[in-house]
């Protein structure tokens, strides 16, 4: 069965979303202390990594229109394999900094592939 690129799209933007929502109001003190809130950050955080990993196996065009998808895909490996070297203050600066660009631009991805025939 063929893999569709705009699935990979929509798992990274559904997981932007989700990640927005869920870390509005919170604070670098509260991802810090509560392991249950850092693990569902950290782990939707691996999911836009290995989606964009994915997309890039498959559709290498698409994913580096993506502007620093290779730091993206390096930050998963670092969240998957070299979790005990982790900053925190990292992760709540990609949270706080780089997650809604990062929606836009996939959210721009998938509105091309909607008008394309």
């Amino acid at each position: 069965m063929p893999r569709d690129p705009e699935k990979y799209l929509f798992d990274m933007l559904d997981s932007c979303r989700f990640l927005l929502r869920f870390t509005a109001g919170r604070t670098l003190d509260e991802y810090t202390r509560d392991r249950g809130f850092r693990s569902a950050v950290d782990r939707e955080l691996q999911i836009i990594g290995e989606a964009l990993i994915q997309l890039h196996q498959l559709a290498p065009q698409i994913a580096e229109k993506i502007s620093e998808y290779q730091r993206i895909i390096g930050f998963r490996h670092v969240l998957v394999h070299g979790y005990d070297s982790l900053s925190h203050d990292l992760v709540w600066y990609v949270i706080e900094h780089k997650l809604r660009n990062l929606q836009g631009e996939v959210q721009a991805l998938l509105d091309q592939a909607a008008d394309q025939p």
